[in-house]
This record gives C-alpha cells, structure tokens and sequence, in this order.
C-alpha cells in the first residue's frame, strides 16, 4: 500500500524520465511517482489522485513550461492542498517569482538544474516530513 504521492511536471520527457528513475529507485515502493508534461495535465493527474483518496504530498514543478508556467501551477495547487511541499525544479526562473512563491505558498525549495539526485532527495524526505 502506497503511502502518498510525488509528482513531477515539466514540458521536457528527459527531464521527466529522469527524476521518474531517481525517485522511483529511493521512494518507488513507498509512494506512487507520477509524472506530468503540463500544468494541466498535473491538475488532472491530481484530481484524480484526490479521487482515489491517495495523498498527494510533493509537488517538483519546472518554471517555465509553455501555458500555465510553474509559480502558477504551484498557486493553484497551493489554494487546493496547502499542506503539499512544493519545489521549483528549474534551469531558468525569474527571481521575484521564486520570492513571491516563498511568502504565498512557502516554497519549500528552488533547485537548478542540472540537479543533484542526492540534494532532491533530501528535500523531499524533508517535505514528506513536513508537510
């Protein structure tokens, strides 16, 4: 039985593949590891989460994806689940919205890429801990 979920969206299949690979191997069997291409399709992938009644608990989101952008997404998720860590996981993010997501939805963590697997992991158990 899954404990919750993580999910991850970015607009970059390799970027998506490659966090599926370093979460699935640390927390694949306690947790369910989804993955999104959009804001959209996260909103989705959620709703149905919700529907099921599986936890969602960590929210990885790239900045800049074309449609909704990433600090949107994590307001909307925000206003949804305020409980959820979320984290920016991005090679580009303009700075006063990084600062805006600390204060309206304590972000929990900006990541740069290219990203440690060691340093997300971290920040993740930290999240799930905390959240």
């Amino acid at each position: 039985m899954y404990k919750g979920a993580i999910l991850c969206v970015d607009d970059e299949r390799i970027i998506l593949e490659s966090l599926k690979n370093q979460l699935g191997q640390e927390f694949g069997k306690e947790y369910i590891i989804e993955l999104a291409l959009s804001a959209d399709e996260a909103l989705e992938i959620i709703d149905d989460l919700q529907s099921e009644s599986v936890s969602m608990l960590v929210v990885i989101s790239d900045w800049l994806m074309p449609g909704m952008k990433g600090d949107e997404l994590l307001l909307e998720i925000h206003q949804r689940m305020p409980q959820v860590a979320k984290i920016i996981l991005s090679g580009q993010a303009d700075e006063s919205s990084i600062k805006m997501l600390h204060e309206k939805v304590q972000l929990q963590k900006f990541i740069a890429k290219p990203w440690k697997a060691e340093e997300l992991i971290t920040i993740i158990r930290e999240g799930i801990r905390h959240g």
